[in-house]
C-alpha cells in the first residue's frame, strides 16, 4: 500500500478498509514511499524477512509523486486528522518527492496536520543540512528515533550504514529542525531500552529543548 491508515494492534489497512471498520471519526493517514532504509535496526520488522515478503507495506516498486498526489486526492478529507510519512522504509530517503508532497497537501487542505516519522539521518543521506527543506510551514511535526542516550549503544541497535558518527549527525538534525518546525519530538522504543537508558535519553533532551516519547515495542 502506498497510502494507509493504521488499526489496532499494529494492522495496516486501505483507507476504504479502515472506514468500513471504523466508519466514524477521524484518523491518521500513512504515506509509504520506498522500501530503501539507511540503518537496519535490531528491533524493526522490516528486518523480519518473512514478514516484509507477505505485508501490504512492501513496495514492489516507488510511487511516483503523481501516483501519491492522485491517492491524496481521493482521500475522504473529512476523516482524515493528520497525513504522516512513515512506511516500511526511510522516507528522507525520496526526501524530494516528501517536500514536493508536503507542499501539496499544505496547498490543498493547510488546515490538516502533517508529520514525518524519520531516523534523522538525512544530512548523511544526502551530504548537506537537510533541516530548512521543511521550512514555510509545510511540517508540523517531525518524529525522529534516538534510540539511545550514546553514539555506541546507538550504533550497536541501528546498525546504521554511516557508522558512529550517525548519533551526533541524527542530534543536529533535530536541534536544526527546531528553527523550520513546530514539534519535534525524539522517540525510544520500550523494552529495547531499560528504565535508567531511558532517563539518560530524557536529559539529554532536556538539554537541547527537544521532547521525548516513548514509542509502544511492536512484537516481532
Amino acid at each position: 500500500m502506498i497510502v494507509y491508515a493504521t488499526h489496532e494492534g499494529g494492522r495496516y489497512l486501505t483507507v476504504a478498509d479502515s472506514l468500513k471498520e471504523k466508519p466514524e471519526g477521524q484518523r491518521g493517514i500513512y504515506i509509504n514511499l520506498t522500501n530503501k532504509c539507511n540503518c537496519a535496526c535490531t528491533f524493526c520488522l522490516r528486518n523480519m524477512k518473512k514478514m516484509a515478503e507477505e505485508s501490504s507495506l512492501w513496495l514492489k516498486e516507488e510511487p511516483t509523486v503523481e501516483q501519491v498526489k492522485q491517492e491524496l486526492d481521493d482521500l475522504p478529507w473529512d476523516y482524515v486528522s493528520e497525513i504522516v510519512f512513515c512506511g516500511f522504509g526511510e522516507p528522507t530517503m525520496r526526501l524530494e518527492t516528501v517536500v514536493e508532497l508536503l507542499k501539496y497537501i499544505k496547498d490543498t487542505h493547510p488546515k490538516i496536520k502533517t508529520r514525518l516519522n524519520t531516523n534523522g539521518l538525512s544530512d548523511l543521506a544526502h551530504g548537506r543540512s537537510t533541516a530548512g527543506d521543511f521550512a514555510g510551514g509545510i511540517l508540523d511535526t517531525v518524529s525522529i528515533s534516538l534510540n539511545a542516550s550514546n553514539a555506541e549503544r546507538y550504533l550497536e541497535l541501528t546498525r546504521a550504514k554511516y557508522g558512529i558518527e550517525s548519533y551526533d549527525a541524527m542530534l543536529k538534525f533535530a536541534v536544526d529542525c527546531k528553527k523550520y518546525i513546530p514539534n519535534v519530538v525524539l522517540t525510544v522504543v520500550e523494552k529495547v531500552e531499560n528504565q535508567q537508558e531511558i532517563d539518560r535519553c530524557q536529559k539529554l533532551c532536556d538539554e537541547r529543548g527537544l521532547k521525548l516519547r516513548v514509542r509502544i515495542y511492536e512484537d516481532n
